[in-house]
């Protein structure tokens, strides 16, 4: 299954890659931020788009916006889903994993949801 993460913390970046390839997921490309993450969403039409909600030029939630329906979206951030309130379930995306509780188990349990 091929994952795209777009995050603007490359630390974050490089140890989702390496756990997820690890996890079985191919991750086929990484941005750092909304503008770039929009632009590999159609090139490389991944099967799952691991995204961030806090990002330097757009809102995480107005990505999955327009990325949904039709892909696959998983939003993530520092902070904890109840302090986004009911913006998660509006935006389209599948669920949310906090950063600190990526895995690969936590991210195939959500697809399939």
């Amino acid at each position: 299954m091929s994952v795209l993460i777009v995050d603007d913390h490359g630390a974050f970046r490089a140890s989702a890659h390496t756990l997820l390839e690890l996890d079985g997921f191919d991750v086929v490309g990484e941005a750092a931020d909304g503008a770039s993450g929009l632009d590999l969403v159609r090139a490389l039409k991944p099967d799952v788009v691991l995204l961030d909600i806090a990002l330097p030029d757009m809102s995480g939630f107005d990505i999955a916006e327009q990325l949904t329906p039709g892909t696959n979206v998983v939003l993530t951030s520092s902070r904890q889903s109840a302090d986004f309130g009911k913006r998660v379930q509006r935006s389209g995306a599948l669920g949310f994993i906090p950063k600190d509780q990526l895995s690969g188990e936590a991210l195939r349990q959500l697809l399939a949801a």
